[in-house]
């Protein structure tokens, strides 16, 4: 089923398509960390961290590429000391030629990532960013291009993620004109001959773009666009850019009592246990999540009008200071961003499921028992 025209960069790209490592906080270290990006894959193993048991169990399944939600290399290596778990685990993996590639907080900020799943799965409705990180300016990308090729630059730039206007995909505005040019001396014009002037119909396309994928769009239509050089215009746009930030906050679909959410964040999360903060009978309405540890945002949820706030490692200070704020807290655990793994497989299959094996780790990384 291999193909080893695919290589780690190709997995790289798409994942960056979905979760630029621009959106990343300067603390964290996100991206390719161990191997190379022109390495052949041949099959994936996606994971929550990579710890020695995952990468024993990458090499019993012939795995080429780690994709992880937690850096492996997030502090950093003074030395590799291969007495230690960490320094055997890069080790294993130059020995047996792995990569590896992470994507942290950007895929927590990413629209699709960590805490988009974690309210899909409660049902959340009108949801936005807990704590606004940035904002994605507007970009107009026009376009000319023959008839003949309208079509392949259009779906071309849309693919890599331009023309998104709301719940719909692929919006673009086409007019028809003239376009001129003459071929100088040393050019391989796809149409015309050198030193003569031509006249060729062709039409603009338009579109928009956050700014933070400009480049991947600019290479997918380039390579799409049949001519040598291809003419196009950018436009930064007054029009309000996405607003990306970490966490959200949305609204259930009917108010439940505090004790019931806690069951349902159970269900949905496929958690064994949890702690909870509040009167177990207050109703519920309004739910801020962040997947993670995301104690020292709780003020944020409370000044969003949040009723509960689900995330994971709340300490006992913090849990005090949101219970006398009137805040219900539920905390599941840091490892609770597991849910986003299905959704990274996905993501990948739908890039290069014919070509690659994707799977997920079976391996236990969770530190915590229940008893």
């Amino acid at each position: 089923m291999g193909n080893k025209e695919v290589k780690v960069r190709h997995i790289i790209s798409m994942l960056e398509k979905k979760a630029p490592s621009s959106f990343a906080f300067d603390w964290d270290n996100v991206g390719l960390q161990v191997g190379s990006k022109e390495q052949p894959v041949e099959r994936v193993m996606v994971t929550l961290d990579v710890l020695e048991n995952v990468v024993d169990e990458a090499i019993e399944n012939n795995i080429d590429l780690i994709v992880a939600h937690h850096p492996l290399l997030f502090v950093k290596l003074n030395k590799i000391d291969t007495s230690t778990p960490k320094g055997r685990a890069v080790q294993k993996l130059l020995q047996h030629n792995i990569s590896v590639y992470a994507s942290h907080t950007n895929l927590d900020i990413a629209e699709g990532g960590v805490n988009d799943v974690m309210s899909r799965l409660l049902d959340l409705n009108d949801t936005s960013p807990l704590i606004e990180t940035s904002k994605d300016d507007l970009i107009k990308l026009a376009v000319f291009v023959p008839g003949t090729h309208v079509e392949s630059v259009r779906n071309a730039v849309s693919e890599a993620g331009a023309g998104h206007i709301g719940d719909y995909s692929h919006c673009t505005y086409q007019v028809k004109g003239e376009g001129t040019f003459k071929p100088l001396e040393g050019s391989t014009p796809y149409i015309g001959s050198e030193g003569r002037l031509e006249k060729v119909e062709e039409k603009r396309v338009e579109t928009i773009l956050p700014q933070s994928i400009l480049p991947q769009v600019i290479e997918a239509m380039v390579n799409a666009h049949p001519y040598e050089e291809a003419a196009y215009d950018l436009y930064p746009l007054l029009n309000e850019g996405y607003v990306q930030g970490v966490g959200r906050i949305g609204n259930l679909r009917e108010p439940i009592q505090l004790k019931d959410l806690c069951t349902l964040v159970k269900e949905k999360y496929k958690v064994p246990q949890l702690r909870f903060v509040g009167n177990p009978d207050q109703l519920v309405r309004r739910v801020a999540v962040l997947g993670g540890s995301g104690e020292k945002y709780y003020s944020d949820a409370l000044k969003q009008g949040a009723d509960a706030y689900i995330t994971g490692d709340m300490s006992f200070h913090f849990a005090q200071e949101a219970e006398e704020s009137g805040l219900a807290v539920i905390d599941p655990g840091h490892h609770v961003e597991k849910v986003i793994l299905p959704e990274i497989k996905y993501w990948i299959e739908s890039g290069h499921g014919k070509e690659i094996d994707v799977i997920i780790s079976k391996s236990n990384t969770e530190p915590f028992n229940f008893a």
